[in-house]
């Protein structure tokens, strides 16, 4: 029997589950691809940042970390723990997430190669379309450069007008405490 799957926000690293989840992003993406731990502390008291856990009954199974942008949520970072890939447990994960009514906008890496083709996939499949918009994401740290990834909406694809409102919420608002690199 599948135990319920459930979401739970965090405000503060004194939350007995945030080692667990900060373990969880520094395993899940490259350094170049996330926040210090200081910095990801700092954020985490944002009103529109969601620092949110994913629970399968009373097991820490991942992690969603999203912004409430002015019309649809921004997925920053989202993983699920090792153990339990491949088990429908993402898949259930944004569905849940779809469900909550807000628009959905994500990145991944160009699919060019075995895993990104597969990531690209998976999101297809839960809905998600890939935008011909040329995007570069900032850095997040001192010493490195933005990174091309592709932008994938749901439930449909954007005009260039959205995304060109994305592309400075994702300036202005996410990358803020990242600073000018």
């Amino acid at each position: 029997m599948r135990k319920s799957t459930t979401f739970e926000r965090i405000q503060s690293a004194d939350y007995p589950a945030f080692e667990k989840a900060f373990g969880l992003y520094e395993t899940a993406f490259p350094l170049h691809e996330r926040r210090t731990r200081e910095k990801q502390v700092g954020v985490m008291g944002h009103p529109e940042y969601h620092f949110t856990l994913i629970w399968e009954g009373e097991a820490f199974a991942g992690i969603f970390l999203f912004w409430e942008g002015p019309d649809f949520r921004y997925v920053e970072h989202f993983a699920i723990s090792e153990a339990l890939r491949g088990k429908g447990l993402g898949a259930e994960a944004l569905r849940l997430l779809q469900g909550e009514g807000k628009d959905l906008l994500l990145e991944i890496d160009p699919p060019v190669e075995e895993v990104s083709i597969r990531r690209q996939h998976f999101y297809e499949k839960q809905g998600f379309r890939a935008n011909p918009w040329q995007h570069i994401h900032p850095p997040y740290r001192p010493g490195f450069r933005g990174h091309e990834l592709v932008v994938m909406t749901w439930p449909e694809g954007w005009t260039k007008e959205r995304y060109d409102r994305f592309a400075d919420y994702l300036k202005g608002t996410v990358m803020a405490d990242c600073g000018e690199i």
